[in-house]
């Protein structure tokens, strides 16, 4: 396989590939390279942390004001313990193609808790079943915890239906907008009613809530449940293109080719087969041409790991990991609202670009970063130094140049360029490196990370 083609595959399916890892896959076929990533992945690996604090809870606990607060504020705290966790299993990886689909999944299927017993369980769902049956999983999703709150469903009942979650099934989640009608929202509410948990976050169905009557719901009629309507809408091949769609943009380019989308969604429908569906944009000629590389903005989380793996740091002060997601403007576990993330372009604004192109020195060479603004995790930002906000302040890291080093030490400096980024230098970016030519390693990477073709993947 070329190395410009494997480097395009380990920038989308992960977030990159070092010099020693490159050169052990060269000799390889396409085929092979593809088969080791998803036999990689095969396993499940759960996030942990500890929940104990929850456990045997009397009702008189539960009951108590006092209590109540002090357990929410230590799950809250949780929760940021949470998305250090993650991060670092964004930047450590046991799976990756597993990963870095939880990732697609979690601005997916878009939810937010403070809950962290019930985050904890949804996060792990998402990373399990990432690869799996779509069918299964959006019937597992429907019915977490953390989605049943999030999106109003605990609140639909058979005398007082609340629709968000119907309504978002299928605008957000399977269909698109414009693919359905208000009155297929109205009766597929009714198969949700009832569907409730339990303190510990399982699955629990309030027969007395649920509105047992017959639905018509695109064009069908019966007695239909939550899971009846799963499995009529994925009978849409529209639902198989809408998700076809979000992968081809995610991992291929922002711009659609019909064709390919096309290809996809014969793929994936109608078994919903992810890892099928994956398998075959890897292996398509399409995904390796040359107007679908280096032409992808990175997210934060994206750009942030492609660094550590470059060389590897870790924050001195977990605080510090939310607060530099915060200004780049993706928080772990945050997402903005239930449409997630605007992706591509909307990652960047007059305000991130600037924090983007100054993160490798921020990172690896302790420069200073300017912050202002209060928003998610605002408590662990606002209190950054003696309880006030500060406009400056310094990111303290451990770096491991070492590792740097014996990766790259048999790469030239001007050889470093064509690994790290994909996409066509500038003239002016050119220029910039000339100047750095007789550098360090250490100065000239620094510099390389800095350029604005680096956003790119």
């Amino acid at each position: 396989m070329k190395t410009e083609h494997i480097l395009h595959l380990y920038n989308r399916i992960g977030f990159g590939i070092t010099p020693k890892e490159l050169k052990k896959l060269t000799s390889r076929t396409r085929n092979e390279i593809i088969s080791s990533l998803f036999f990689q992945s095969k396993d499940y690996t759960p996030l942990h942390i500890d929940t104990s604090f929850l456990s045997n809870l009397s009702k008189a606990q539960l009951k108590n004001k006092k209590k109540r607060k002090e357990l929410i504020k230590l799950s809250r705290k949780k929760v940021k313990d949470l998305n250090n966790i993650w991060l670092n299993r964004i930047f450590n990886p046991n799976e990756l193609l597993r990963e870095k689909m939880t990732l697609f999944w979690a601005n997916h299927f878009v939810c937010k808790d403070n809950n962290i017993l019930h985050l904890l369980q949804y996060n792990n769902t998402l990373r399990k079943h990432a690869l799996g049956s779509f069918s299964d999983f959006t019937k597992t999703i429907s019915k977490e915890a953390s989605m049943l709150k999030y999106l109003n469903n605990k609140q639909n009942k058979k005398n007082s239906p609340n629709e968000n979650f119907a309504r978002e099934l299928m605008e957000l989640f399977t269909l698109g907008q414009g693919n359905y009608t208000e009155k297929d929202i109205q009766e597929s509410a009714k198969a949700f009613t009832g569907y409730n948990h339990d303190f510990k976050g399982d699955f629990k169905l309030r027969e007395k809530h649920h509105d047992a009557s017959e639905k018509s719901f695109l064009n069908k009629q019966g007695n239909f449940n939550g899971d009846d309507i799963i499995d009529i809408i994925l009978s849409q091949k529209q639902c198989a293109k809408f998700i076809s769609e979000k992968v081809y943009k995610y991992f291929v380019n922002d711009v659609v080719n019909e064709q390919h989308l096309n290809e996809m969604t014969t793929i994936f429908y109608p078994n919903y087969n992810i890892e099928k569906l994956l398998k075959h944009v890897f292996l398509s000629d399409w995904f390796y041409d040359e107007n679908n590389i280096g032409n992808k903005i990175k997210s934060p989380i994206e750009l942030l790991a492609g660094i550590h793996k470059t060389v590897p740091f870790s924050f001195n002060k977990k605080k510090q990991g939310i607060l530099i997601q915060k200004l780049l403007g993706q928080i772990l576990l945050s997402p903005p609202n239930v449409a997630g993330w605007k992706q591509g372009k909307g990652w960047i604004d007059s305000n991130t670009i600037v924090t983007r192109l100054r993160l490798p020195s921020v990172l690896l060479n302790n420069a200073e970063i300017n912050y202002s603004e209060k928003g998610d995790f605002k408590d662990e930002i606002k209190n950054f130094n003696q309880k006030k906000l500060r406009k400056k302040a310094f990111i303290k890291t451990s770096t491991q140049w070492t590792v740097f080093e014996r990766n790259y030490n048999l790469l030239k400096n001007e050889e470093l360029v064509t690994h790290i980024i994909t996409s066509p230098l500038s003239k002016n970016a050119e220029n910039i490196l000339k100047t750095y030519s007789t550098s360090s390693k250490k100065d000239y990477c620094i510099q390389i990370l800095s350029l604005p073709e680096y956003q790119l993947c």
